[in-house]
């Protein structure tokens, strides 16, 4: 029988994801990340992220981004455009998330394509692209 969404091996990976950009916990990206070459695409400079360094350019770049953020909690939509060929999975994430940009509170919807590959016994990311869709600045207390 062929799954019709991503089972919970394969939410692990934007799971991990959100947590990092939430928390700046570098340790729930373990495991996380394929062994070959990966490709991401965000929403801040250099916006492309790819070749050797790519995952530790990323990081720094998403610690940049997130310094004036808090508070970050990532809501996930139901998972979208899903299809598994052979070892490698693909799947369409809508996310929201709420929080606080230099102290005042925002919210904002997007979306996360994640093309994963089976590695050892698990599923890794290969690649994803974030695209924001809304962002709002809200009064205080909503």
């Amino acid at each position: 029988m062929e799954l019709e969404v991503p089972d919970t091996s394969m939410m692990v990976v934007p799971n991990a994801i959100a947590g990092f950009i939430a928390s700046g916990d570098e340790q729930l990206l373990e495991g996380v990340f394929s062994g070959q070459a990966v490709t991401i695409i965000e929403n801040f400079a250099p916006y492309l992220f790819e070749g050797a360094d790519a995952v530790a350019r990323w990081k720094e770049g998403m610690r940049i981004h997130a310094a004036h953020l808090e508070d970050l909690r990532p809501k996930f939509g139901d998972p979208q455009d899903f299809s598994v060929t052979g070892d490698q999975a693909f799947f369409t994430l809508p996310t929201s998330w709420r929080g606080l940009v230099q102290g005042t509170p925002f919210y904002e919807e997007g979306g996360w394509a994640f093309l994963l590959v089976r590695e050892a016994a698990s599923w890794r990311l290969r690649s994803y692209g974030w695209a924001v869709t809304h962002m709002a600045l809200l009064p205080d207390g909503e």
